[in-house]
């Protein structure tokens, strides 16, 4: 019997962490929601999630915050993969370099996000 992956998805849109919610359990995965970049540092630290999807641009603590604090707070390689709206060039090159797994323009296409997360959760 597989184990269920766990992905914390940390999205201040709530209709499109419904659809991502909804895409992703009808794939097997298991899917913890946060509103904001505190909350998803909330759910990190208590779940060890498989995957980490984040917006950039959240309330409180930015999606730049998150990948920071899960890399040298936290010393996790878990992949993480940033979403951003179009033409944040600086923005994504500062979320590679501190240690982002991927990157995906909005809007984007849900089905292209399922194939990125299978490929990074072989």
């Amino acid at each position: 019997m597989s184990i269920i992956k766990k992905i914390v998805l940390a999205e201040d849109n709530s209709i499109l962490s419904l659809l991502l919610k909804f895409r992703l359990e009808k794939e097997g995965y298991k899917l913890l929601i946060a509103m904001d970049g505190k909350e998803a540092i909330e759910l990190i630290e208590l779940h060890n999630p498989d995957l980490i999807l984040t917006d950039i641009m959240m309330p409180f603590i930015s999606g730049l915050e998150v990948i920071s604090h899960t890399r040298n707070k936290l010393n996790l390689q878990t992949p993480i993969i940033v979403f951003s709206a179009a033409g944040q060039e600086e923005m994504v090159l500062k979320a590679f370099n501190l240690g982002a797994t991927d990157f995906m323009s909005k809007p984007f296409s849900p089905n292209e996000l399922v194939i990125r997360v299978k490929r990074l959760l072989l």
